[in-house]
């Protein structure tokens, strides 16, 4: 299991990243598409060119993306670490929930809770 006090500041970072619904939108575009250029990536956005230029480089920060170099053109892929980082939290934090309510329903079930 992962230790979550020492892993906060990086999974906010990451949070932050995907907070912004362009970011979210590139990560979703190459979770469900795969490897893309910058280029193309900013044609199916809602930003400037230079914008997502910007939004690819918090993401990739994030640990998000990684980013290849092919000659002049940039490709850009998820970065299945970071987004993996994530969905342990998650899945840790619906485990702990889900016991909890079960915790509860029983308590309520022996009718010691009021």
């Amino acid at each position: 299991m992962a230790n979550y006090e020492s892993d906060r500041p990086v999974l906010s970072h990451r949070f932050a990243a995907l907070g912004d619904p362009t970011r979210l939108a590139i990560v979703e575009t190459l979770l469900g598409e795969g490897e893309k250029s910058a280029g193309d990536l900013a044609r199916q956005a809602t930003v400037s060119a230079p914008a997502v230029s910007r939004h690819l480089k918090v993401l990739t920060q994030a640990g998000l993306i990684r980013r290849r170099v092919d000659r002049q053109r940039r490709f850009y892929s998820v970065d299945r670490r970071g987004i993996g980082e994530i969905s342990d939290w998650l899945r840790h934090q619906i485990e702990f929930w889900e016991a909890s309510i079960d915790r509860l329903q029983a308590a309520v079930e022996r009718g010691t809770v009021l």
